[in-house]
């Protein structure tokens, strides 16, 4: 069965529970198979790293994690909320996601 979420690659999203509740950011990557998402300056984690190759640095990294996509909202682009997704099909019959309170598809 295939898993299915709400939000996109390249979505604006809002976080909505967690450390980071409020936090506005872009989706970089959705995993299906988890079902979380990376959302860009946020989750922030400390990441130790070895050097692989001679020469080649190490360090603590900071890092954006994955987290549940039910964490996240969708923020329409155009009434600049958040939203839930609704599914409207447009004059080819194509299902498009289209905003709950404003309509507007995106």
């Amino acid at each position: 069965m295939k898993k299915k979420v709400h939000v996109k690659t390249g979505d604006t999203v809002i976080v909505l529970s967690g450390k980071y509740r409020g936090k506005v950011g872009k989706v970089v990557a959705v995993s299906l198979s988890e079902n979380k998402v990376i959302v860009e300056k946020t989750n922030i984690v400390s990441k130790h790293v070895k050097p692989k190759k001679a020469g080649q640095e190490g360090g603590i990294l900071q890092a954006e994690a994955a987290m549940y996509a039910s964490k996240v909202q969708l923020v329409c682009s155009t009434c600049n909320e958040s939203t839930r997704v609704s599914h409207v099909l447009d004059d080819k019959g194509k299902k498009r996601r289209a905003c709950k309170k404003c309509s507007a598809v995106f």
